[in-house]
């Protein structure tokens, strides 16, 4: 196999058939037994200054769903697989940790965070308060949200590709954080999209909810190129809770699948 490009890193996990049947909403708690890492690593080109890409590879892993909630995984085997020292791979592990998105796996190595419902219910409480008030500000600016971000959004919607869908969103939020006009919007609403992207990760693996929610972004970006603070306010705040709703009914299901195979196999 020929050397990759670093840039490239961001692509470089692929889900096994293993892995996504993990993902498939049976290890989002954390008395869920643990799973060795499932997935597959490409290997980066030979240099000693990893730590950026290889937390982004992880990042971007972790999001998508191609490292599942309470996976364990080990410094050594992402070493191994990316072709690179312990080192960066330490030190993104650490960044990573520091973020609240991996915790200590008992024994030996980290586990992937597992998603707890009552965490994720305040981070919606958070992200619906400045997404409501930046859609009301760029409403009042007279902005408007460039119509290539929903139109891109709906075709990634159509796809598989879970990290597009979530690149497709998190632009169209940016954008309505931009067009408010206050700059301490979109720096409020950073610390919380690296923990944002792994719980729209989960809403956007079911695929019913796909149309509906670039539906839901069509009429908040119509409210605000209307001038209507008021109406665009109330808009994201639907969609915010419709987000909520869905993620919460997913992890319900997850719990009763693991309920049912509790009984079965007493």
């Amino acid at each position: 196999m020929g050397k990759r490009e670093p840039d490239q890193a961001r692509n470089s996990f692929a889900l096994t058939a293993r892995a996504g049947a993990l993902y498939s909403c049976r290890i989002l708690y954390p008395d869920i037994p643990v799973e060795i890492m499932p997935a597959k690593l490409l290997k980066l080109q030979a240099r000693t200054d990893y730590v950026d890409e290889v937390y982004k590879v992880l990042l971007d892993a972790i999001s998508s769903g191609s490292l599942a909630p309470g996976t364990r995984i080990t410094q050594e085997e992402i070493a191994e697989q990316l072709a690179v020292s312990r080192s960066p791979v330490l030190q993104a592990l650490r960044l990573l940790k520091k973020d609240g998105l991996v915790v200590d796996a008992p024994g030996r190595g980290l586990l992937v965070t597992p998603l707890d419902p009552a965490w994720i219910s305040h981070l919606y409480e958070i992200r619906g308060a400045l997404d409501s008030l930046a859609a009301r500000l760029a409403a009042e600016r007279g902005a408007k949200i460039d119509k290539t971000i929903i139109a891109n959004g709906r075709r990634v919607s159509k796809s598989d590709d879970v990290k597009a869908m979530i690149d497709a969103d998190m632009a169209f939020h940016h954008a309505i954080y931009t067009a408010s006009g206050n700059p301490l919007i979109a720096e409020t609403a950073q610390m919380h999209w690296v923990h944002l992207r792994r719980v729209m990760g989960a809403v956007l693996q079911a695929s019913g909810q796909r149309k509906s929610i670039w539906d839901e972004h069509a009429a908040i970006a119509a409210a605000i190129a209307e001038g209507d603070g008021r109406r665009a306010a109330e808009l994201t705040d639907l969609h915010t809770a419709n987000a909520r709703k869905n993620l919460v009914e997913r992890l319900g299901l997850v719990l009763n699948e693991q309920r049912d195979r509790e009984s079965e196999a007493t």
